[in-house]
């Protein structure tokens, strides 16, 4: 995610952006200057048509606007619902990762530096595979090992988080038995390890369900419409100025378009994303200060 002053002017407004976005937005932008270059030369050198022969109207467009405009506003709005409520849902994972650390920190001996580090490097693994999982990138070959049977018990997993999140219950269940913590000890635990899950789907429902698509289908149709009857409301009225015209018109609604298409799946690798690297890296921080460290 990009840190920035939103104080500062200047540098936002030459600011190129991501490579993604203007990958997508330039050549676009190129092609309906080029169109309405082509389109100026043919009706006013070629044809000699001028204002009193072809008497164009933007009224359509005027109404055209309003309803993109409708369009555009449930697109943006939509797109940051998702990405705000992924950043809630991964400030809940910050929250509870310390809450079970520090009542592990209580309800563990001082000296048992077995069980603190194995729940310290569990609890940073689960947050891990987590951020992986949502990426689609989910495996196990860059999580600490913290113990002999690890490596095992994941390979017959298809789910990492959920299998990362039963051994964290076997853990508690085998100390439970063994004495070391007890029933309340157990009672106390669970609500962090239940909004686990819960953190877990919430992403998922996030990253597997998209704008419907018939919003989707009719917004980049709308807009294409617009964008491409524009220069047949002002090639008449004025001229070559049309070009710059429509290119500034084009590249503002594709820029919305393509800005919401890139923060409605937060926990990607884009520059607007989630910073769920910085995320993970920090709860393995605490984690790790509060168990062994405190």
């Amino acid at each position: 995610m990009i840190k920035y002053n939103p104080k500062v002017w200047f540098s936002h407004i030459f600011h190129a952006y991501s490579r993604h976005v203007m990958r997508t937005l330039t050549p676009a932008v190129v092609f309906m200057a080029l169109f309405s270059i082509g389109l100026c030369y043919l009706l006013l050198d070629v044809l000699s048509i001028h204002e009193n022969d072809f008497k164009p109207t933007t009224d359509m467009h005027s109404l055209l606007g309003v309803v993109l405009g409708l369009f555009l506003v449930f697109r943006t709005n939509s797109a940051y619902d998702r990405w705000w409520e992924g950043r809630k849902l991964w400030g809940s994972y910050v929250n509870n990762t310390r809450n079970l650390a520090h009542k592990l920190n209580a309800f563990l001996p001082v000296g048992d530096l077995e069980n603190r580090q194995w729940f310290s490097t569990m609890i940073a693994n689960l947050v891990a595979s987590t951020r992986d999982h949502l990426r689609n990138e989910a495996g196990y070959s860059d999580l600490t090992v913290p113990d002999d049977q690890f490596l095992g018990r994941m390979r017959k997993a298809t789910h990492i988080p959920n299998r990362i999140s039963s051994l964290i219950y076997e853990r508690l269940n085998e100390l439970y038995k063994n004495g070391v913590l007890t029933g309340e000890h157990l009672f106390l635990v669970d609500k962090e390890m239940k909004e686990f899950s819960d953190i877990i789907g919430a992403c998922e429902r996030i990253k597997n369900t998209p704008i419907p698509y018939s919003y989707t289908m009719y917004l980049k149709q709308f807009i294409f419409i617009y964008i491409i009857t524009l220069p047949f409301a002002f090639v008449t009225k004025v001229g070559y100025v049309t070009v710059p015209m429509v290119a500034l018109i084009t590249f503002v609604l594709l820029s919305v378009e393509l800005i919401a298409e890139e923060i409605e799946d937060p926990f990607g690798k884009d520059i607007n994303d989630l910073p769920t690297d910085e995320l993970t890296e920090k709860i393995g921080e605490h984690v790790q200060e509060i168990l062994i460290q405190g």
